[in-house]
């Protein structure tokens, strides 16, 4: 997706040495470049609308405006980029809060740097990323009644549980229309539909979904 050039990234941290390495790690990065840093949630918002960065990494706990906040000001106002929250937190609520608003990760700060930049190539692909510990707080958090989840599924037509099986795979709409011959419009119309039919706010929460319920 990203080999003619590299990703744009944008850090939101209020901590200026957290921004300064990881800029430091991604500066060696071929399919990656740093092209805004912000200290703020208002700040992030302003430069987010402006520059559209390809990805976004944003902390939770910030002064003033904090982490959630920001994530849903910018769904809310339409910014696309696939925002990955990079944080300290591993409180259950706050994961699960974080998806819920729209994060397409969420990666604990005391991971491993180069798992970490892992990580975010995996989001530039478009690809949900979730540090180990909390892909169970996930799945947990989000498990439906078998029935209740049949009965859903059953509400899906053929092409809809088509495309949620391979957002389940972590595929994104582009690829997804790639692979079943349709345009990315479509895959959106269809994404739209079954997320309202489960009940649920956002293609990651469909994708855990998901895979808990074949699991299940």
């Amino acid at each position: 997706m990203y080999q003619d050039q590299p990703a744009t990234i944008m850090m939101v941290d209020d901590h200026p040495l957290l921004r300064k390495g990881l800029s430091q790690l991604l500066e060696f990065e071929d399919e990656l470049t740093v092209i805004a840093e912000a200290s703020s949630g208002q700040d992030a918002i302003e430069k987010a609308l402006a520059l559209e960065p390809d990805l976004i990494t944003l902390d939770l706990n910030m002064q003033g405006m904090d982490g959630l906040e920001t994530l849903k000001i910018m769904r809310d106002k339409g910014v696309n980029s696939r925002i990955i929250m990079l944080t300290v937190s591993d409180n259950d609520e706050d994961v699960v809060e974080a998806i819920r608003c729209g994060a397409d990760g969420y990666l604990l700060k005391d991971m491993e740097p180069e798992e970490i930049i892992d990580k975010l190539k995996e989001a530039t692909l478009g690809k949900m990323v979730l540090s180990a510990k909390l892909t169970e707080i996930l799945a947990t958090a989000l498990r439906k009644p078998e029935k209740a989840g049949s009965r859903a599924l059953a509400s899906l037509t053929s092409r809809e549980y088509e495309i949620l099986k391979l957002i389940a795979k972590g595929m994104s709409n582009k690829l997804i229309a790639r692979e079943l011959d349709i345009s990315d419009g479509t895959v959106k119309v269809h994404v739209k539909h079954f997320l309202k039919k489960l009940n649920l706010r956002s293609r990651v929460e469909a994708a855990v979904w998901m895979v808990n319920h074949q699991n299940g």
